[in-house]
């Protein structure tokens, strides 16, 4: 071994000499204990991975070294242990590595050496669509459905587990991705190629950062960048500041896991945790099972951090044992841990590491509440929504508001629906779906869920017909312990019927809402409300006839289901009036968190555990009796409309091009500020007079089988004409909201695609101008191709999310940010000027660049390439580029 550190090897159990790991203890250095676990990690990996090239010794010091070096913007790479991937992200990447194959070959390589070396796995979570509910066989007609529109897909995904060594396919209906992580799939510790040493992720999902409530480092990165680390590479990042949060006192009765996350989240947005890694302490983490700390790290994207880590403490170590993980290998993970010097105890304040900033929550101080109606940090008591509401209805349009009239405020429309005459009003709710792995995957949220459908019934309470309600559990496990419980029955009788198992209605799967409810909707113009259980509620994602979205905890939709209504002050107002007269109040029926947590006992054992997971690879009948060619290259079907070549690598070489000056550029799109990865490429239903409509229907499609955009991430000719194609896209350029912009030569008014095409055609470069937060959201690498291949060299922007800007800088597109202090209006740029980008021959990062405009006016930007591998990936024309020359050579 050329590792450096070899000398503090040895094996954890004498008894088994062939057992070993590097004893950091070993390094005798006092900065070691005072380091964040979080960083601790970052540090055994880079010992572990020391070979002088990839991962060099000054990369360990620096790590030592975090307390002094934490503000300068020092680069470390990072090899995780493995990789996680989701269907909708999945299938791109699998596209790519066959795409890749090809071009290795091409190029005279062996395709064979575009392989995944890090273990991935692939969770089929995206692709099932609320179609069917309130009906007791929605769950076999959603997955039916699923299969019928995926077929080509799922072939695709199964050749892939096939042709690729290292990956393996967790198959459709077996839950959500960061839930089966959670409850299956981490380590905690890896056993692996006889070392130990701590599991650690990153995964094409935002929301990954919820394996990091178990204690396994893990957070979202872009799908590029996930096929990077896939073939062996490291993650470039900069070694990041950790803001402690510390947490103290008890949980008020009444409040729920929920709750906490959502104040937590508009606490750390407030505090500034962009870039940062989080990692809670205090007593106060020991009242937290490890189901409550998933559900605050799963959040993490919401609140702007890149990691929100709980160290491993005995809760962790219990819980494995509780979902039926093997006890000798949990014992190993303790001791390897306690080793190290990882095995944290949070009711012992001088294991305190140092932090770069330390802040507080006294959980006593949290009180129910929601978020919305279009941001996730935007937090409402529950006692103040429906003033809340009512402000939001005539503000000014924007985060907080909808302008609606004064006078139109209590607008009511009556519809017929299935033989009987209701009422829709601004704040009537249409949806309520309990859904998301951020609260699925939390045994006490699902079970007060179903203890409160159960008082609910034994009450007289019903929820209205019309109101689409579902269930969609993380796990089969969730079903299982509903079940036992007793409580699944009740649930049934208030419409949430388990209606699949996957993110569903979280990610805009939510299918269609009755046909009466959307002229209803439509003909008053009404803000109709959904109010879901997830961790996303972006105007235009959920579903395009719901304005306003509020997450909620799985019992409080239940509660508004009920109640029909967001405009409701359950203090004061009764839930329902039963068919006694009698008045319901939500107090009646809340249950009591003692009352959960013995349910939660006596249900929740990890024979439930053992019995879901040890058939999840076969169990899926249909996946099972798919048929998948066996072709190490793929053999790609021209009349595919799912999975097509992607042009990336058309006429890639093996010399490196020079990169060049963006000469008079054209604005594309002028945004403001937060705009998001679901605006820039949407996930969601197909619009049928669109761009990607026009062409599915050209290649002999009907409206029924368009499925969704995110179904159809395999084929570039869709996602191109897809993106920026969000119904609720706010572009300065058109005075209304809607996909379309101004192609300034002719002063027509455009789709985005359509006149992205014609500049294309006339040989125009593009660039887009944004504000703040640009690309907030979902971890999305679409977002990135996709204005790739309309031709867009680069974006100006007030800032970015950081998974976002790698995207773009993983694609060859130049991630530009204004100079401190300046923006568009500071600056007086319109967009209707035509912008030249200098770009030097000698490229550093984080450098100034001069931006001069057709106008005269010249002014400087900073090129966000933040590492010197960024610099090299862009000299490549993006990162998959440089691997396949690096593959090929």
């Amino acid at each position: 071994m050329s590792n450096p550190f070899v000398r503090i090897v040895e094996p954890l159990d004498p008894k088994q000499p062939l057992k070993k790991f590097f004893n950091l203890s070993k390094l005798e250095d006092v900065r070691y204990a005072r380091l964040p676990f979080s960083i601790r990690v970052l540090l055994e990996a880079a010992v572990r991975n020391c070979d002088e090239f990839l991962v060099k010794k000054g990369d360990v010091e620096n790590i030592l070294n975090w307390k002094v070096v934490q503000h300068k913007n020092v680069e470390v790479p990072f090899k995780p242990a493995r990789v996680i991937l989701q269907d909708f992200t999945g299938v791109p990447a699998v596209v790519d590595f066959a795409a890749m194959r090809d071009a290795v070959k091409k190029l005279g390589g062996d395709p064979e050496k575009i392989n995944p070396i890090c273990p991935a796995d692939l969770v089929i979570d995206h692709s099932i669509q609320v179609d069917f509910s309130r009906r007791s066989d929605s769950l076999q007609k959603n997955q039916d459905l699923e299969f019928e529109r995926n077929k080509e897909r799922f072939e695709f995904l199964k050749w892939g587990s096939q042709a690729f060594k290292n990956m393996r396919i967790i198959p459709p209906g077996s839950g959500i991705i960061h839930q089966v992580n959670l409850e299956y799939l981490a380590r905690v510790v890896m056993d692996q190629d006889g070392y130990y040493y701590p599991d650690s992720v990153v995964g094409t999902d935002s929301h990954t950062t919820m394996i990091d409530g178990l204690g396994v480092l893990g957070w979202g990165v872009g799908g590029i960048e996930a096929e990077a680390v896939m073939l062996g590479q490291p993650i470039s990042m900069v070694l990041p500041e950790v803001v402690g949060y510390k947490l103290l006192g008890n949980p008020q009765p009444l409040v729920t896991s929920t709750d906490i996350v959502l104040t937590i989240t508009k606490h750390l947005r407030q505090v500034g945790v962009v870039g940062k890694f989080v990692e809670f302490f205090g007593p106060g983490v020991a009242q937290l099972s490890i189901a409550d700390r998933a559900t605050i790290a799963n959040m993490c994207p919401e609140y702007g951090a890149t990691a929100a880590y709980f160290p491993v403490d005995d809760i962790s170590i219990g819980y494995l044992i509780q979902t039926g993980r093997d006890k000798e290998k949990v014992m190993c993970t303790k001791k390897y841990l306690e080793a190290v010097g990882m095995l944290r105890d949070f009711k012992n304040s001088s294991q305190d590491p140092d932090f770069t900033q330390v802040v507080e929550l006294d959980l006593h101080t949290v009180v129910p509440c929601c978020s919305g109606p279009k941001r996730p940090q935007d937090k409402v008591a529950v006692s103040d929504m429906k003033k809340d509401f009512e402000t939001c209805l005539g503000a000014k349009q924007g985060f907080k508001g909808f302008q609606i009239p004064p006078d139109r405020h209590n607008s009511v429309v009556k519809f017929n629906f299935e033989g009987c005459d209701f009422e829709l009003a601004h704040g009537s709710v249409v949806i309520a779906a309990i859904t998301s792995c951020t609260n699925t995957s939390n045994p006490s949220v699902m079970l007060g869920a179903g203890l409160l459908a159960k008082k609910a019934v034994e009450a007289g309470l019903t929820v209205k017909p019309y109101i689409k309600t579902s269930l969609s559990p993380g796990s089969g496990v969730v079903t299982y312990y509903l079940r036992e419980s007793g409580v699944m029955s009740y649930l049934s009788q208030l419409g949430f019927d388990v209606v699949g198992y996957g993110c569903m209605t979280c990610i805009g799967n939510s299918g269609p809402l009755p046909e009466s409810v959307v002229e209803a909707i439509t003909q008053g113009d009404l803000v109709a409300v959904g109010v879901l259980s997830g961790n996303r509620n972006f105007e235009g994602r959920v579903h395009p006839n719901t304005r306003a979205n509020y997450l909620a905890s799985p019992p409080l939709v239940i509660a508004y289901a009920i109640a029909g209504t967001i405009r409701i002050d359950f203090e004061k107002e009764p839930l329902g009036v039963n068919a006694s007269g009698k008045k319901i109040f939500l107090k009646d029926i809340w249950p009591a968190r003692n009352e959960i947590q013995a349910v939660e006992r006596e249900f929740v054992i990890p024979g439930m555990f053992k019995e879901v997971y040890q058939k999840i690879e076969t169990v899926n009948e249909a996946w099972n009796a798919l048929d998948a060619p066996s072709d190490k290259l793929y053999t790609w079907n021209p009349k595919s409309t799912y999975i097509k070549s992607p042009p990336f690598f058309d006429g890639l070489t093996l010399a490196l091009q020079t990169p060049k000056t963006i000469e008079d550029a054209y604005v594309l799109l002028n945004f403001g500020d937060s705009v998001t990865t679901d605006h820039i490429s949407p996930a969601g239903n197909i619009a049928r007079n669109s761009p990607a409509a026009r062409y599915l229907t050209s290649r002999g499609l009907t409206p029924r089988e368009f499925n969704s955009y995110g179904s159809r991430r395999g084929n570039d000719a869709v996602m191109a004409r897809g993106t920026f194609a969000n119904i609720r896209l706010v572009n300065k350029f058109i005075d209304k909201q809607g996909p379309q912009t101004v192609h300034f030569p002719s002063g027509e008014t455009l789709d985005v695609f359509d006149a992205a095409e014609r500049y294309k055609q006339a040989g125009h470069p593009l660039i887009v101008l944004a504000g703040k937060e640009y690309g907030a959201g979902s971890s999305r690498d679409w977002a990135a191709k996709g204005p790739f291949l309309l031709g867009v060299k680069a974006v100006l922007a007030e800032s970015y999310e950081r998974i976002h800007r790698s995207n773009l800088v993983g694609m060859g597109v130049i991630p530009l940010q204004y100079l401190p202090g300046e923006d568009a209006g500071t600056l007086g740029l319109t967009g209707r000027e035509r912008y030249t980008i200098i770009i030097p021959e000698k490229l550093k990062p984080q450098m100034n660049v001069q931006i001069k405009l057709d106008t005269g006016k010249t002014f400087h930007a900073i090129m966000r390439f933040d590492t010197d591998v960024e610099l090299t990936y862009f000299h490549n024309g993006g990162i998959l580029n440089y691997m396949i020359r690096k593959m090929a050579s």
